[in-house]
């Protein structure tokens, strides 16, 4: 398999110079989840095939051998040996799982380098453009406006933060130059004055709800807010399918929904 495959395809119309993309394969791991599912769904609606459909404990490089790539949205346990598989296969991967420990994610980042890899805490294309604004409005407003995020996600949700609330967290810290240090989860008692360093992080869970994602900037005088409320799971899957897309064309490395969607 050649990493930088031609995706596209002249029309079976003779003449026709107007160019497509090419049929893509995908195996879905994590097919018995919310997000599998939604997968599955999507990939009827944009024509892409699913040739592979597993879960944990089922073998994945067996399943894997007759596709173009790898969506995973298991279960971070299962990260490694997916991605030890797609290695061995030469095969692309768009991984959407979360609740990695950083030492955890460390190493997998070093693993999912050594093939076309985008790994993103969400697919949505309306978050990426939150993260993308989230950015601007760090580095213009400073550090005179005090920085919240708040996430809510529904009843089932087994991790906190989320990864989209993890990634925007990361945005904050790397523009105003901080470390993971200045992160409060949540705060109880006597707390004193908030620390103009302090980034909060609140991760609310009920209901049914698919993520909502608020980032607010409160200054003296003004407050400014950035919100994202996500009704419909489809959003993300459509998202991943999306860079299933794209990153079958790309060389080895690691890129997230930023690159897929050109905002850097």
């Amino acid at each position: 398999m050649r990493w930088n495959r031609e995706w596209t395809r002249i029309n079976a119309n003779p003449g026709s110079s107007k160019q497509g993309p090419m049929p893509l394969t995908i195996l879905i791991n994590g097919a018995k989840g919310r997000m599998g599912n939604a997968v599955a769904a999507a990939a009827k609606d944009m024509a892409i095939t699913v040739g592979g459909a597993v879960d944990v404990g089922d073998d994945l490089a067996a399943a894997a051998r007759g596709c173009d790539v790898i969506v995973d949205f298991s279960s971070h346990a299962a990260t490694r040996s997916m991605l030890e598989a797609a290695v061995a296969q030469r095969k692309p991967v768009v991984l959407g799982t979360t609740g990695h420990s950083a030492a955890e994610k460390k190493e997998l980042l070093a693993l999912a380098a050594k093939i076309p890899c985008v790994w993103a805490g969400n697919f949505s294309v309306g978050v990426n453009m939150l993260f993308a604004l989230t950015r601007r409005a760090t580095a213009v407003l400073g550090a005179d406006y005090d920085t919240e995020v708040v996430e809510m996600h529904h009843r089932f949700k087994k991790d906190a933060p989320s990864g989209t609330a993890a990634r925007l967290l990361e945005i904050i810290l790397e523009e105003r130059k901080l470390t993971a240090d200045a992160l409060r989860h949540g705060r109880e008692g006597i707390t004193g004055e908030r620390k103009p360093s302090e980034v909060g992080v609140h991760a609310l869970r009920g209901g049914d709800v698919v993520g909502d994602h608020t980032v607010i900037f409160a200054a003296l005088g003004e407050r400014v807010e950035l919100t994202h409320k996500a009704n419909d799971r489809g959003i993300f899957a459509r998202g991943a399918l999306r860079a299933a897309q794209w990153v079958v064309s790309q060389e080895p490395g690691l890129y997230d929904m930023q690159d897929v969607l050109a905002l850097k």
